[in-house]
């Protein structure tokens, strides 16, 4: 792209040297308090809605002298993720700005300008992920926000979950000893067939590893007790379930419960209950004969009135509708 050419640098250092750099940065950023170089005040999280999965375009290296800054840019279309190994970026985005310093992630969004703030006052290098995605995104401040799952449903005949990364933080310990940030332009001198997909999978891992670290920051136990929630309902999907029986079955009252399922996935455990039953509904109309008073028991539904009820609202169609326009 030409937005880096002219600044790229390639990395000749080994991947182990990679990783004690990296691991360097990460510890010399947290000594420093790297939170307060933020220019902005409030915290920005960017959220995705997957899958499918944002996919990695390409990477590389950028270094910058005492005097030279990053160049002006507007509406890219496309992600550009920048972990700084080194110095300090002076950079902008609309009406935000950042001192981007060492051991420090910062995601530049496809649709807006982007500009210097003022030239580096010592080397500084960084890596830049550009990437894509084709389901929806957002960003905000405090909360999530989420993706509407019926549309997704829609799309991708799936429903979304939803990866939360911070605009700008603190690289994630795991990531910076992986070293997985340096390796990714290395890897653009393999052959195609090769490197195609390792990048993708080392780009996919780096963004887990963002998630995660938002978990850990302090939603961690929200995160865990919502897991909890979703594999209990996955599991006892078909069974009675209650307000009351969850809260027994996982040892919370249901009203924390459901703060926790909403703050992670958007819905009460009831609406994901709903929700999965219908799903496993479908599959059973579809791969099997079973009536449809049938696949409505198997699926939790006391009454067929009720499931078709909830199905034809979901789906747009009744049960039996829904079957035929899939049957040869």
């Amino acid at each position: 792209m030409n937005k880096k050419q002219l600044f790229l640098q390639p990395c000749f250092c080994t991947i182990s040297h990679c990783i004690n750099y990296y691991s360097g940065a990460f510890a010399y950023a947290a000594a420093a308090g790297l939170r307060g170089t933020v220019m902005a005040h409030n915290p920005t999280y960017i959220h995705f809605a997957v899958p499918p999965f944002p996919y990695f375009l390409e990477a590389g290296r950028t270094v910058y002298q005492p005097g030279e800054q990053h160049p002006g840019r507007s509406r890219l279309g496309i992600f550009d993720l920048l972990i700084i190994e080194e110095g300090c970026l002076f950079i902008g985005e609309d009406k935000q700005t950042w001192a981007a310093a060492a051991g420090s992630t910062l995601l530049l969004l496809p649709d807006r300008q982007h500009y210097p703030v003022k030239p580096c006052k010592e080397t500084t290098s960084f890596v830049w992920i550009h990437f894509q995605t084709v389901g929806e995104w957002g960003q905000s401040t405090g909360e999530s926000v989420y993706a509407e799952r019926d549309r997704h449903f829609r799309s991708f005949h799936t429903y979304p979950y939803t990866i939360r990364m911070p605009q700008y933080g603190l690289l994630p310990g795991l990531l910076a000893r992986s070293g997985q940030a340096a390796l990714l332009p290395e890897l653009s001198r393999e052959r195609r067939s090769s490197a195609v997909w390792r990048q993708q999978r080392l780009f996919e891992e780096m963004l887990q590893l963002l998630d995660l670290a938002r978990q850990d920051e302090g939603g961690n136990q929200a995160a865990e007790i919502a897991e909890r929630t979703e594999a209990y309902i996955r599991s006892h999907y078909a069974e009675r379930l209650t307000n009351r029986s969850l809260a027994e079955a996982l040892h919370f009252h249901y009203n924390y419960l459901a703060r926790c399922m909403k703050r992670v996935y958007g819905l009460t455990p009831m609406e994901y209950l709903t929700d999965y039953r219908l799903e496993q509904a479908k599959l059973l109309l579809l791969k099997t004969e079973l009536p449809v008073s049938a696949v409505a028991e198997r699926t939790g539904f006391e009454s067929i009135a009720y499931f078709s009820r909830r199905f034809t609202h979901k789906v747009g169609h009744s049960p039996l509708q829904f079957r035929k326009r899939y049957s040869r």
